[in-house]
């Protein structure tokens, strides 16, 4: 074990995976330099540019090449630099990468990673911050990840390069080196489609994922000395949905808040309170509470805070369904 950052857990995993497998290959723009936040650091140089390969400034070219390789038995690792070019790239993504599987009859798989930094808290410019988990889990033939730990980003990502079908695999920027912890040398996975208890609680439920785990428990902390014990699931996966833990949780506490950074409307936390109101909703003591960002363009700079949830903005949701 020895305690690294997010980013190196997400290198690590690149790195052993590509010791592991040849048909694993890395390919983006800048990636043989080591990527904007230095993730693919290294590779180029032990595996050679046939491996880690550069590409033009072509989000579309890079998906499309990786649905091609594919194909013919490879397993591409595509970075994105930010999150909001890869819909430069969508129509490859939805149209190919998430049809091949269907379109022929199951004779073809499509086993794509597409990694990208992703989500708010260090203030880059305008496309650099967005949060569209929601729209890459309406796509279907997709898994949709965001891990929130070293731990949990090193073998969900493992765990994202040996599935044979396409996956976007969301990184929260803010946790690249804000976060440490003690990971596992060795390669392992932790299974994709399965939600994390990070913290147990009976009064209330917080369900969340990617940055915002840590923010929610802080906010925890604060009620705990209040004496109101909140339970925590961080869902790692955000399609497939693992309804099974959450519905369980709240069926428990009968008050649940959801977290996300995406804008409010059509986001993550609609999807999560219909599944809670079709499946347990006589058990619920409160109307559920959404904090999420607002139905606005992500703004700029300092606005990123008035914008993101908070800690301040979790404990007033959770107020209202105390209150209830």
């Amino acid at each position: 074990m020895a305690k690294i950052t997010f980013i190196e857990a997400i290198n690590q995993a690149l790195l052993q995976e590509m010791e592991s497998d040849n048909s694993v290959v890395i390919l983006g723009e800048d990636v043989g330099m080591g990527g904007v936040f230095r993730a693919t650091d290294g590779l180029r140089a032990k595996f050679g540019a046939g491996r880690v390969i550069d590409t033009p400034l072509s989000e579309a070219g890079i998906i499309g090449t990786s649905v091609g390789m594919a194909a013919n038995g490879l397993k591409p690792i595509a970075e994105m630099q930010f999150n909001e070019f890869i819909f430069m790239g969508y129509h490859q993504l939805k149209t190919n990468a998430a049809r091949i599987r269907s379109r022929s009859r199951g004779r073809f798989s499509c086993p794509i990673v597409i990694r990208t930094p992703y989500g708010g808290g260090i203030r880059p410019l305008e496309l650099h911050s967005e949060s569209m988990e929601g729209i890459y889990a309406h796509t279907p033939g997709i898994k949709v990840i965001v891990p929130s730990t070293p731990y949990d980003a090193k073998g969900l990502l493992i765990s994202s390069i040996r599935d044979p079908d396409p996956v976007v695999f969301l990184e929260p920027t803010r946790l690249y080196r804000s976060i440490k912890e003690e990971v596992p040398e060795n390669s392992y996975t932790v299974p994709i489609g399965k939600a994390s208890v990070v913290r147990d609680g009976k009064d209330l439920t917080i369900i969340t994922f990617g940055g915002m785990v840590k923010f929610s428990l802080d906010a925890a902390d604060i009620l705990k000395e209040q004496g109101i014990n909140a339970e925590i699931i961080d869902l790692r996966t955000i399609y497939p949905l693992d309804t099974e833990a959450f519905i369980n949780s709240v069926k428990k506490t009968g008050r649940v808040v959801v977290v996300h950074e995406d804008s409010r409307t059509c986001g993550i936390g609609a999807e999560i309170i219909s599944q809670l109101s079709e499946n347990i909703l006589t058990d619920l003591l409160a109307p559920p509470v959404r904090v999420t960002g607002y139905d606005v363009p992500f703004p700029l700079y300092k606005f990123e805070d008035y914008y993101l949830p908070s800690v301040d903005r979790i404990l007033s949701g959770i107020k209202r369904v105390m209150e209830y």
